[in-house]
């Protein structure tokens, strides 16, 4: 019984596609809706494509995935200068088996923290979501927004620490600056 994290292939977005729209499907009845929930293969496929997708292969089968999303992806409003994490999922028959804090644990450290330099990460989950907002606080998430998205699901939206110094210093240096200070520095 052997797995290993990977960067998921194009060629797996129906698979991939599959996961997430199982383990999206039951908040459908609490009436959470996001917007894993109405994409396509296409659309994961172009996922696959302009963002980061890690996934968990247990003996040959995507049995987990977390997605990572820039600044520079096209398209997209970001809300805060760092990567935006979504797209969790956990096979159903892998559930309680700790694959889920595994690989966000990957994407956070390995990944985003020591490869990427990244002083914090931030995600979005609903605010009636029963249980995620609090997993994400135990695992050090704290929430900074709450918005409504496009379907009219209320988020909260939580932000975690990577690296407090690196933070810091962001948090103190401006994220744009104006064409006069750039000229001065030429």
């Amino acid at each position: 019984m052997s797995h290993v994290i990977r960067l998921a292939q194009e060629s797996e977005a129906a698979a991939l596609h599959s996961l997430l729209q199982k383990a999206y499907e039951p908040l459908l009845e609490h009436g959470i809706h996001f917007t894993i929930t109405r994409a396509s293969v296409e659309d994961v496929r172009d996922v696959i494509r302009n963002e980061t997708t890690y996934v968990l292969e247990k003996d040959g089968v995507l049995t987990a995935t977390l997605t990572t999303r820039f600044l520079w992806t096209p398209a997209k409003n970001h809300l805060a200068p760092w990567p935006f994490v979504h797209w969790f999922a956990v096979a159903e028959h892998a559930k309680g088996e700790g694959f889920g804090n595994e690989i966000i644990r990957y994407v956070e450290e390995t990944f985003l923290r020591d490869t990427l330099k990244s002083p914090a990460v931030y995600l979005a989950t609903a605010v009636k979501h029963p249980w995620l907002t609090a997993l994400y606080q135990r695992r050090g998430y704290e929430p900074f927004h709450i918005a409504t998205n496009p379907l009219g699901v209320e988020l909260v939206y939580l932000r975690k620490i990577l690296n407090q110094q690196a933070f810091d210093a962001q948090e103190q240096a401006p994220l744009v600056r104006s064409i006069a200070e750039l000229r001065t520095l030429a």
